[in-house]
């Protein structure tokens, strides 16, 4: 029994010994890294920082979501910062004349992305080109998204997918209306997000692989996995994931749980992405085989009179150079495009219908617009929306209040100036567009929601601080692409239909967790359809 206790004591102490030691170790480190850093940056005029605390940093001051913990941080101590997040430096900006020098003067120094342990693993580790730094293959693969799908000239190539997408939405309502007991007035519910994902994801996909994977009854469980694992990748990913900034084993250890729901997420999203591929793969190469048993000459080029999908371009090009457009090279092209084209238009969507759910005055307004200038004879269609200026203006000011985008990451690639202070190399950049599309001094009643802001002149001036898409050469081309299909899918809603509010309380306005700002809770609304669309929506 004796031994039995000296044991047991021998054990502990060498567990507290262990403990001891690996807390010298790492302080050790600590104060290294400090005296290294402070020889070198000694003589540099470094942007402000606040105290912080060691091994962390300012780690403790973020918290979900990001860019109020941010906001609050600038209201405090100035709107340029120099964070210590563990192992690493971040430059906070939230001052537009400040984001206008990061993205201008400094367009080139700023152009890599930071590359997170976390976000390693569901971005191909970083080949995904929003995630990827700045060179070569980021480039190319830029350059071929906007080829072939995201530039101004292809985008009536594909008018007609974002018509019958929009249409296939207006008539899925008209007839879950019909089809269902109506509630007070003839109004019925229905929860929003999920079939404004729907139009995204059917726009995206039917524009790259030239298949609908939303409303259709043997592909609603495949959507339906997508939206969700689209909403899990965001809420777990992020620049708030304090595993990401510790050191290893620390930031090893503290990462374990959230690497391990990211791999099993990446793991489903690979495996959809291959059957996408290897669909395509086999029917085409069906189709070569049919044609040359009917004697028919194999034509690969684009001019055969029908329209390419991105996967089938893809493809020609892998046959051409296979060592370039591998099927990781496609797969990363497609799941970039997926991830800047889905939940990002359709939360901003969402957003604006709350808005407007919660200021009447504006959705009658917007829909008189529509009425006057498109009228109830016919549907809205993209060659009307440059005749609905307000309907723009409300896409904008919703952009404003609710950037699809809140922080805008990067990183220096090189040593910079901004706002006079030296900016070391590798140091991340977070751009608070949120807080900058809410400044006082720039907007006022910027907390209101006002979309006749955008009709005057005199704000247009404005206008060039707002970074809903971001900017320099790192902004998103899909900018084009994503106005068009807001505009038609909302300008259609208001036109076809009445919405309201359930019950008298307004929407709650709530954000959630993620990347991509979404709403804290689904938008639930009443709708029916309106009676002098009546002939319209039957003929659908």
């Amino acid at each position: 029994m004796r031994q039995t206790r000296q044991k047991l004591a021998h054990a502990t102490m060498d567990t507290v010994l262990a403990c001891f030691t690996c807390f010298a170790l790492f302080l050790s480190l600590h104060l290294i890294t400090i005296l290294i850093f402070s020889k070198k940056e000694g003589k540099a005029k470094l942007p402000p920082s606040p105290p912080s605390l060691p091994f962390i940093g300012h780690l403790h001051h973020l918290k979900k979501p990001l860019h109020h913990s941010l906001a609050r941080l600038s209201a405090r101590h100035g709107p340029i910062l120099l964070l210590k997040l563990g192992r690493r430096r971040a430059l906070v900006v939230s001052s537009a004349c400040l984001a206008e020098e990061c993205f201008t003067t400094n367009d080139h120094a700023f152009s890599n992305r930071p590359h997170l342990p976390s976000s390693s693993i569901n971005s191909y580790n970083h080949t995904i080109f929003p995630f990827a730094n700045y060179g070569t293959a980021w480039r190319d693969m830029r350059r071929v998204a906007v080829a072939e799908i995201l530039a101004a000239h292809r985008l009536p190539y594909f008018s007609d997918v974002r018509t019958e997408e929009v249409r296939f939405l207006a008539r899925t309502l008209f007839r879950q209306h019909s089809a269902s007991a109506s509630e007070e007035a003839g109004f019925q519910r229905v929860e929003l997000r999920q079939i404004l994902f729907g139009v995204a994801l059917n726009v995206m996909m039917r524009t790259m692989v030239g298949k609908r994977y939303f409303g259709e009854e043997k592909e609603d469980g495949v959507a339906q996995r997508f939206m969700e694992l689209v909403a899990e990748l965001l809420s777990v990913t992020g620049a708030s994931n304090v595993g990401d900034f510790l050191p290893a084993p620390v930031g090893w250890l503290a990462l374990l749980g959230i690497r391990r729901k990211l791999k099993k997420l990446q793991g489903y999203r690979d495996a959809f992405m291959q059957a996408i591929v290897e669909e395509h793969r086999i029917r085409k190469a069906r189709a070569v085989e049919g044609r040359k048993e009917a004697g028919e000459e194999i034509e690969e080029s684009n001019n055969s009179g029908k329209q390419k999908t991105l996967i089938e371009a893809m493809l020609s090009l892998q046959k051409e150079q296979p060592e370039l457009y591998t099927d990781l090279y496609i797969k990363s092209l497609l799941l970039g495009l997926l991830s800047g084209g889905t939940d990002t238009i359709s939360n901003t969507m969402e957003w604006t219908m709350s808005l407007l759910l919660n200021n009447p005055e504006n959705l009658e307004k917007a829909r008189e617009e529509i009425m006057e200038k498109v009228g109830e004879k016919r549907l809205v269609e993209e060659s009307d929306l440059n005749n609905l200026p307000y309907l723009h203006c409300i896409i904008q000011e919703t952009l404003r209040m609710y950037p699809a985008g809140p922080v805008i990451p990067h990183e220096s690639m090189q040593e910079c100036k901004v706002g006079g202070y030296v900016i070391p190399p590798r140091t991340i950049l977070l751009v608070n567009a949120y807080a900058i599309q809410r400044d006082p001094k720039i907007w006022p009643d910027g907390s209101k929601f006002l979309p006749e802001r955008f009709l005057h002149d005199s704000n247009l001036q404005f206008v060039r601080t707002m970074l809903p898409f971001g900017k320099g050469r790192r902004g998103c081309p899909g900018e084009g692409l994503a106005m068009r299909e807001m505009e038609l899918t909302l300008g259609t809603l208001l036109q076809c239909f009445e919405w309201r509010r359930i019950g008298a309380e307004k929407v709650g306005m709530e954000e959630g967790s993620g990347l991509s700002l979404p709403k804290a809770k689904p938008l639930k609304a009443l709708f029916k359809p309106r009676e002098s669309m009546l002939n319209v929506l039957c003929l659908l």
